[in-house]
């Protein structure tokens, strides 16, 4: 029998399903809020829980908006970065944002602003 996952919706929080499969997130309309709305992993959504109760010190957490925060929290727990793999950067205008163009070397990923969602390199 395979292990199935908590997905939690990210309008309302009150709702949750399970699935057999383990992916970050999943989209479906939700019967609590009535939304079609992001439902994202369980174990994501308790680090990202974490992290507001407790911010990291590496990072400015309180400058990043709420996708941004789960987009962190969401490679904390899925993938092999650390917190010490994320900075926040600013655009020409000085207002922070994403930034995808590191180079191959620089492994550390950037958030802030606009991006929705920085990935790996």
């Amino acid at each position: 029998m395979s292990r199935t996952r908590t997905y939690r919706c990210l309008n309302c929080l009150e709702h949750t399903v399970s699935r057999e499969f383990d992916t970050s997130h999943l989209s479906v309309t939700c019967p609590n809020c009535d939304s079609f709305e992001r439902f994202v992993n369980e174990a994501v959504y308790q680090q990202f829980r974490a992290f507001e109760e407790s911010p990291p010190t590496e990072i400015d957490w309180d400058r990043l908006d709420r996708m941004e925060k789960l987009v962190v929290a969401e490679r904390l727990v899925r993938s092999t970065k650390t917190i010490d793999d994320f900075s926040i950067v600013s655009d020409d205008d000085g207002e922070e944002r994403g930034d995808e163009g590191q180079s191959d070397e620089d492994e550390t990923e950037a958030v802030g602003g606009t991006a929705e969602s920085p990935t790996p390199e």
